[in-house]
């Protein structure tokens, strides 16, 4: 179990992370929140690449500033903007990777697992240097997760892949987690919503809200609405409302649109989803 207690982070006189209270067990926390809302700091925090202001964090009871190396051989990190060698191949760049965790001889066989999970297999001998930005995305999930660590930090896993990738990694990922702590950033909401134990919210450096993914979706109930405007309309709704989505029709224009009540008559109540409660939350800072 991993604790963050009255975790504070402070550069200069600007405070990137408040007083932060979370709990993590097994399965996988997604973290959402825009630019600028502490993510980055928040999981260097918990990885121990940085240390906090104030507070502390331990890891099964212990603080992880006592347990030094034996905790960082713990986790397991994808940064959002991977720093690889080149001229490495794909196997041997995993495989270089097992030596530094300190794996015992013999990985081979994890390594070629994971690079199939993780749909490398068909390129195992191309260097990195020939990869696609996808496929070196999936390379760096492949090192964070090889070795099977206890925590696994992830920060944008599934950014500019495609569907079909998403969707395998998405359940690589979910996997994984079912007997380790995964913490997941990310700005791809329908990723998360039907695999998250729990979504933590984090705004302007403060956790706003930490609720399973249906419980947050309950609170956008009477608060998703589908219209048809005409297009000369259609600004006028845009300054009163938050836009989720709109979509051409041979009558004008779709939307998708967030409001506390029935926004005209007409309107029809949608099935919120977890996007929508993003959009109502940040939408004011997107």
């Amino acid at each position: 179990m991993l604790e963050l207690k009255n975790i504070s982070k402070k550069y200069g006189k600007v405070t990137a992370l408040k007083s932060v209270n979370i709990t993590l067990g097994s399965g996988i926390y997604a973290l959402l929140g825009p630019n600028g809302s502490g993510k980055s700091t928040m999981m260097n925090i918990i990885s121990g690449i940085l240390p906090p202001t104030d507070g502390e964090i331990l890891y099964n009871a212990q603080g992880i500033r006592s347990l030094g190396t034996a905790y960082r051989e713990k986790i397991g990190y994808m940064p959002q903007y991977p720093g690889m060698y080149p001229s490495f191949t794909v196997r041997d760049f995993l495989l270089y990777m097992s030596e530094l965790k300190g794996l015992p001889r013999g990985s081979e066989g994890e390594v070629d697992y994971i690079l199939r999970r993780v749909e490398l297999d068909d390129c195992v001998d191309r260097k990195i240097s020939a990869l696609s930005g996808g496929m070196k995305q999936r390379l760096s999930l492949a090192q964070a997760v090889l070795g099977s660590p206890e925590i696994i930090i992830l920060d944008e896993p599934t950014a500019g892949l495609d569907p079909k990738q998403r969707i395998a990694v998405r359940n690589f990922i979910s996997e994984t987690a079912s007997d380790r702590t995964v913490l997941w950033a990310t700005h791809i909401v329908p990723d998360i919503e039907g695999i998250a134990r729990e979504v933590i919210i984090l705004k302007q450096g403060e956790v706003t809200d930490i609720a399973a993914p249906e419980k947050l979706i309950q609170k956008m109930s009477g608060k998703v609405w589908r219209v048809r405007v005409e297009h000369n309309a259609a600004e006028e709704f845009r300054k009163k409302y938050r836009i989720c989505s709109t979509v051409p029709d041979a009558d004008g224009l779709m939307l998708r649109l967030l409001s506390e009540g029935q926004p005209c008559e007409g309107a029809v109540p949608l099935v919120p989803t977890l996007e929508d409660y993003y959009l109502y939350i940040f939408g004011d800072i997107l």
